[in-house]
């Protein structure tokens, strides 16, 4: 006879026998809580940390869920927050927040703007919360809160994780080399919302991939230096990467079957100082960006391909090429999103929820998904239905993307949803 794991079980008898949540409780709760959590929300946007330097930020989280209740652990992989809540038994479930911002300036008006500085690599740049990793954080204290304040509706224990260097895709998995799940025990669940720019009180959700796997390309053509009007005394791997640069896109239009997501973008290329002097060296940077294993697979060996072929072409020496994994595409899991979906609808109608294809961005929740935990991944909106309505028309004026300096998610009731939707998703698998 054939077993199914716990969390399968649970499932699948829950998504039959699960009584009816009172999202209406949920909406008070968190209605009742918002002047905090705004306050909160402004004092995270104004002073953004990044990547494994978020240590103002793990401590004023870390601070707040101490004053819930929770059982909190700082510096798990270097920065990140662990926070246990036990409500007696019934299963666990992990709910992340990420907490790093970008190394990039702020252009959103806000009168909290952020004027943080921070060093990147020996380098000083302005730091901005342009991916709305400060709504997250907010809504997942909020979340906490409401999920304290309703502890006779739901059993089990609630593993809040604070996660570091989520945009540089290395912080879930340094905080499971850390031990995150052999030191507080391997969830049943695992649940991240993320804001897009959508209409305020909408949830986007999908089954199976909602996010891209993710590679670096670093990448040094080598060639020998000389007088910029001497050309034939040199070797010039300037041209060489320009050609590279053109070529490798025939991986993507001449050997990826088109019905399948697959980019190779060059967002970098430095080589010489002046125009009259041809380079030793030059150093190209990219990203590589796909849903499945297969077309990953066939882009990272197109990449690696062309490269050596476009120095082979010029009679230099092989460059060096460095194709860095990055985060895998986070997998839904179907039968958590059949669960979950029709909670969201009925707390927020259904028109207000609705499937969206996978985004090309990458995430490393997968990290946490991949460990064999049931997991779901889902967008809320941030901005207000007119504007959006406005953007969407033929020559509308465009909203905001996730990273630009002018990303400007619309606070309350962005949080608000985002907090609701949260509790619901939890309260549905701890009944």
């Amino acid at each position: 006879m054939k077993y199914l794991p716990l969390a399968a079980l649970l499932l699948t008898v829950g998504a039959h026998s699960a009584p009816a949540l009172d999202a209406a409780a949920v909406a008070t709760q968190v209605n009742a809580m918002y002047p905090k959590l705004d306050a909160i929300y402004k004092d995270l946007h104004a002073h953004p940390e990044i990547a494994f330097q978020e240590q103002r930020t793990a401590a004023k989280l870390a601070a707040e869920m101490r004053s819930l209740g929770f059982e909190v652990t700082e510096k798990v992989g270097k920065t990140g927050v662990v926070a246990i809540l036990r409500n007696g038994a019934g299963p666990t479930v992990l709910v992340r927040t990420e907490m790093d911002g970008l190394p990039m300036e702020e252009k959103s008006g806000f009168p909290f703007s952020s004027k943080a500085h921070a060093l990147l690599e020996g380098k000083d740049t302005m730091v901005a919360h342009s991916c709305g990793h400060d709504v997250h954080m907010t809504a997942w204290l909020g979340a906490a809160r409401t999920l304290v304040a309703m502890k006779s509706q739901w059993k089990g224990t609630l593993m809040f994780i604070g996660q570091p260097a989520e945009e540089i895709v290395s912080g879930a998995k340094a905080m499971l080399d850390d031990g995150l799940f052999r030191r507080f025990g391997k969830p049943d669940y695992a649940f991240a919302l993320h804001s897009w720019p959508h209409a305020y009180g909408t949830i986007g959700y999908n089954s199976g991939p909602v996010s891209s796997n993710s590679d670096a390309i670093e990448i040094t053509f080598k060639g020998r230096g000389g007088h910029g009007s001497a050309p034939d005394k040199a070797l010039d791997p300037v041209t060489i990467a320009a050609r590279f640069v053109v070529d490798v896109q025939t991986v993507v239009s001449r050997e990826k079957d088109p019905r399948e997501f697959g980019v190779v973008t060059i967002g970098a290329i430095n080589g010489g100082t002046v125009g009259n002097i041809i380079p030793d060296s030059v150093r190209v940077r990219g990203t590589i960006r796909s849903y499945s294993p297969e077309v990953r697979a066939k882009l990272l060996a197109g990449v690696r391909r062309i490269a050596n072929a476009s120095a082979a072409m010029a009679d230099a020496p092989a460059p060096e090429v460095e194709l860095i994994a990055g985060g895998a595409a986070i997998d839904n899991s179907a039968a958590l999103v059949a669960r979950t979906a029709p909670v969201f609808e009925q707390a927020f109608g259904a028109a207000n929820v609705v499937r969206r294809p996978a985004m090309t961005a990458s995430e490393d929740f997968s990290e946490f998904v991949n460990q064999g935990v049931p997991g779901m991944f889902f967008f809320t909106g941030v901005y207000d239905p007119a504007a959006v309505a406005e953007a969407e028309k033929p020559g509308g004026k465009p909203l905001a993307f996730n990273h630009s300096p002018y990303y400007a998610p619309v606070p309350e009731p962005s949080i608000k949803t985002a907090a609701q939707a949260m509790v619901l998703a939890v309260m549905n698998v701890m009944q």
